[in-house]
């Protein structure tokens, strides 16, 4: 931890008082543009608290104009020089997400949720094929890191969006996943007051309530309150699972005038759950038959009495933003986050000569705690010919997880075609104890640079310092290591009057690896570049955003298992591909949403050389999803709307040696609503026709059935 003497804190410390002091004292740079140019006052709005509300606010239907994700400033989607995507509040509403985030995603282009099946603890991304649940998953900018099982998870219920911005994002955020992030955006309080409650029941026998009161708090409106929670609990899929879970979310805004913003928050959330059995199953007897045909979707393979998981999550931030009369504004965004997480379950590993499914005991105890804060400076600006909107940052996270790993094998067989329980469980054996820290500060810049009536430049640069120590209560695992990287973005856009943006960027990232290598040195951070071009069209003669982009991932540095189960980094994956997304508001009565994906995974490096030219297992090469909503705004059916969607996936391999493949599967998800007079009742269906289907292996003993059937009814009002 980073206490008041070391070098780094005092930086930290001196930074934010300079970029304060800077922002109140400095005089405008340049000659600020006349009153009549329009971009330039576009600029200088979005880089205001105004602009941030806009950026971070409810989306208007399906369709998001203005996202903070892609340039850590407010700025219209169309400007950023990489594919984003968002999915607003109604969207949700719309498809009947409930709880989990990866369920938002599923009608995303280039992104892959689930992978292996349904996992009510845990949200599965991978995006452009590389894995972002641990070190791509942000919320309101600062990241939600994860390391072994200390992950955070948040509730769907207390998000105003989800958005994604794909390939890397080292450049504004630090070591990622190269393939790109998910940043959560937290339901803030609104001007307007506001109260809504809802509760509902799925055919499981899972049920939830919520509430969401936002409101004024003085006569003068310039402290306003939101308070956001949820329980929810009951029978999951599978047999034996169970879940209790809830979470409260208060929040109060002062913003004495349109400069000025302060907001604090906090959220406690909890969870207790028996797990569901999903996940750890064997190829054969899931894709193809075993010599008893295939697993039941429903089969519990753990221990009911050697299962439980259960965590207690909180947190507590602030965002403050102040825009002075020379044009700077500042802002810091600052959270610190606990978690107690402790799990014990038995899953299987292997088939036994009989084909009964050979188990082992798991069990871990985690804590977590972790802080981060990031400061801004911006302004906007001339020079010459030359309209500028410039972002200075610096950003610290700390990092610290405290974990034992035990294991007890082996476990009591199970038949999978009658199983029993009630089989004990050998002495554990702990091989993992011990506490991980990892610091990492940044220093970063962008300029925004637009020029010649219609041309619009990206430029970022950013450097980062991390500091990694490892200290194990065992005889082996102890270990320091501090790495420095560099990365960077330039992007090129020009926008036409008819709506059509092209541009073209190319990206740097890099993602620091926690472990050793066979040689006994700490594993070097991956790193690796994107090369990405498109067009995002937002017509003008309709709601709409249409975006189309080419692209081309190299990572490098991956860590790999040699035989002797030591790590050696001598791989390389590249993933290139092409994304199509649309989002249209076609009318008070249609909205309607598609997405199409290529993405080309290779090995283009490794220590078996048998693999070099292969496609890594689990990601599918093609997917696709349409969803259509219809709303009937007069007449004697006036309130009621109907809609349905399509998700396709493509086949994929379940082992990295490409012997072995995943089929393809469509799945179709319907809804009917009603709603008037604040009133409303839904009925949401996700796989309709019930399809019975693989999501996806990581190997030939670690796959997963796809979403049941899950028909969900709620009934919510809204004043």
């Amino acid at each position: 931890m980073t206490n008041k003497g070391d070098g780094r804190y005092r930086l930290l410390m001196a930074s934010v008082a300079a970029i304060a002091a800077g922002a109140a004292m400095q005089p405008a740079y340049g000659q600020d543009a006349a009153a009549g140019v329009t971009r330039l006052e576009q600029l200088t709005v979005s880089a205001g608290s105004k602009g941030m509300q806009e950026a971070t606010g409810p989306v208007d239907g399906y369709v998001a104009k203005e996202t903070a994700t892609g340039s850590k400033a407010a700025a219209p989607v169309t400007e950023i020089p990489q594919s984003v995507s968002v999915v607003g509040r109604k969207e949700l509403d719309d498809r009947g997400v409930v709880t989990k985030i990866d369920e938002a995603l599923r009608y995303t282009a280039g992104v892959s949720t689930e992978p292996f099946g349904s996992d009510p603890d845990t949200d599965w991304f991978y995006i452009r094929g590389f894995d972002a649940t641990q070190t791509g998953v942000f919320l309101d900018g600062l990241n939600l890191y994860s390391f072994g099982f200390g992950g955070f998870q948040t509730d769907a219920y207390m998000l105003e969006r989800v958005e994604v911005l794909k390939g890397p994002a080292s450049v504004l955020y630090g070591g990622a996943n190269p393939g790109g992030i998910v940043d959560l955006v937290r339901k803030r309080p609104q001007d307007d007051p506001s109260y809504s409650t809802e509760i509902g029941i799925n055919n499981f026998g899972n049920a939830f309530f919520g509430f969401d009161a936002n409101d004024k708090l003085n006569a003068e409106g310039t402290i306003t309150y939101r308070m956001t929670g949820k329980v929810s609990g009951g029978d999951n899929y599978s047999d034996y699972s169970e879940d209790l879970r809830g979470f409260l979310m208060p929040q109060v805004t002062f913003a004495p005038d349109d400069a000025t913003s302060f907001t604090v928050y906090a959220m406690a959330s909890a969870l207790d759950q028996t797990h569901v059995g999903n996940g750890f199953l064997p190829y054969e007897g899931t894709v193809t038959n075993a010599p008893f045909g295939k697993i039941d979707r429903d089969l519990f393979f753990g221990e009911p009495d050697h299962d439980f998981g259960r965590y207690d999550q909180q947190m507590i931030g602030y965002e403050f933003s102040h825009e002075f009369d020379n044009g700077w504004t500042i802002s810091q965004n600052l959270r610190y986050s606990h978690i107690d997480k402790a799990e014990e379950l038995v899953y299987p590993y292997a088939y036994t000569p009989t084909y009964d499914l050979a188990r082992l005991g798991f069990k871990h105890d985690t804590t977590v705690d972790s802080f981060a804060i990031d400061n801004r400076a911006e302004k906007d600006f001339s020079t010459g010919p030359l309209e500028h909107s410039l972002l200075v940052g610096l950003d610290y996270k700390n990092f610290k997880i405290d974990q034992t790993q035990a294991s007890a094998f082996p476990a009591s067989d199970l038949d999978p075609e009658d199983p029993v329980y009630g089989g004990g469980l050998p002495a554990y054996f702990t091989y993992l104890d011990g506490v991980m820290r990892m610091e990492q500060t940044g220093i970063y810049a962008q300029d925004r640079i637009r020029f010649g009536d219609g041309w619009l430049a990206t430029l970022n640069g950013r450097y980062d310092y991390v500091d990694i120590d490892s200290d194990s209560r065992l005889a082996t695992g102890s270990y320091n290591t501090t790495d420095s990287a560099l990365s960077g973005r330039a992007g090129l856009a020009y926008e036409f009057d008819n709506g059509l943006t092209p541009y073209v960027s190319a990206a740097t990232f890099f993602n620091p690896v926690i472990g050793t290598a066979f040689d006994g040195k700490p594993l070097k951070p991956e790193d690796g570049h994107q090369f990405e071009g498109g067009i995002k069209y937002e017509p003008t003669f309709i709601d709409g955003l249409l975006t189309a982009s080419v692209y081309h991932i190299v990572k490098k540095n991956v860590a790999l298992t040699r035989p002797d189960f030591l790590q050696e980094q001598l791989g390389e994956v590249t993933s290139s591909g092409f994304e199509l997304e649309g989002k249209i508001n076609l009318n008070d009565n249609w909205r309607v949403l598609g997405s199409y994906t290529y993405n080309d995974l290779e090995i283009t490096e490794d220590l078996n050389t048998a693999l070099i030219g292969n496609r890594p297992y689990l990601i599918p090469e093609h997917q696709a999803a349409m969803w259509l909503e219809y709303l009937v705004t007069d007449g004697a059916l006036e309130g009621v709307s109907v809609g349905g969607g399509l998700r396709y996936q493509g086949e994929s391999f379940a082992d990295n040696a490409n012997t072995a493949k995943v089929p393809d599967a469509v799945v179709a998800d319907a809804a009917i609503r009603y709603e008037k007079n604040g009133w409303g009742a839904a009925l949401n269906v996700t796989n309709l026709f019930d399809k019975d289907y693989v999501k996806g292996c990581q190997g030939l003993f670690t796959c997963g059935y796809g979403d049941q059937r899950t028909i969900t009814l709620k009934l919510s009002k809204s004043w």
